[in-house]
């Protein structure tokens, strides 16, 4: 399988601190990637890079056989639909949920003056629909619960046909139902052959969905262990990516992790 994504020695320094050094990692056609750490150990500043929306201090980025750093951008990210918490912020509280996910068709947040034609609105509902907040299209983004909101940015995501989608946290702030919601609707993407290759960052382990096939594991800026996700997701390697000894368990299509020995009271 050709290369989708590929990073080599990749390094992002800001100022004295360094929040990535020396990644490297290739995504194929067809993957479905975990990026999985803790706070801190730099999955965002990654995410940010693949979205064509930071570049590394070190290193070669080559996105959709572009070289980040020689190719324009602004025609790259159209081919790579991403979501993250800093993108949904400036998302107009009072837009409509409908224009929410259509104004991504020309890769801005709030209608202006752009004029879309009826195919456009039609995919937009077509995604809304694919989510099951079809019926809020007519809502005003503000007034809908987290777990809408992260559907509704995930069909966003998905508006320009991307060749990769990049979710940073999609279940962040989400309570369990939604969250559990959140986790069928991205198992259901994952299982999907049409889909894009699929990149989603977490440090929780429960928020990993069924079908996807490859983790990234990322401590302290590095990489910790890269591969199938079977042999990733063990004790050991868990257990040093965040500096505490832990148990993992794998059932139902689902990943577990607790404490080795739970803290007394």
């Amino acid at each position: 399988m050709s290369a989708v994504l590929d990073l080599q020695g990749v390094t992002v320094r800001r100022g004295r601190s360094t929040i990535v050094e020396s990644i490297d990692w290739t995504v194929s056609e067809g993957e479905r990637w975990i990026v999985l750490g803790p706070n801190g150990a730099g999955k965002t500043t990654l995410l940010n890079i693949l979205a064509g929306r930071s570049f590394p201090s070190d290193g070669t980025v080559d996105l959709l056989g572009e070289r980040l750093g020689k190719v324009n951008v602004f025609e790259l990210r159209p081919r790579i639909g991403f979501s993250s918490a800093a993108l949904a912020d400036n998302i107009p509280a009072g837009e409509s949920v409908l224009d929410v996910v259509l104004t991504a068709a020309y890769g801005v947040t709030g209608r202006w003056r752009e004029e879309y034609e009826l195919l456009d609105e039609q995919q937009a509902r077509n995604l809304l629909a694919a989510f099951d907040v079809a019926d809020l299209a007519d809502r005003h983004y503000r007034t809908l619960s987290e777990g809408e909101r992260k559907r509704v940015q995930i069909a966003r995501a998905l508006m320009t046909d991307p060749e990769v989608l990049l979710l940073d946290e999609p279940a962040a702030g989400l309570d369990v139902g939604g969250r559990e919601d959140l986790v069928g609707a991205l198992a259901e993407l994952a299982g999907d052959p049409a889909s894009p290759v699929l990149v989603v960052v977490t440090h929780h382990v429960e928020e990993i969905p069924p079908g996807f096939t490859h983790l990234l594991l990322l401590g302290d800026g590095k990489v910790e262990a890269a591969g199938p996700i079977e042999e990733v997701l063990t004790a050991e390697n868990l257990s040093r990516a965040f500096g505490i000894d832990l148990l993992v368990a794998h059932g139902g299509g689902r990943w577990l992790a607790r404490a080795a020995r739970p803290s007394a009271r």
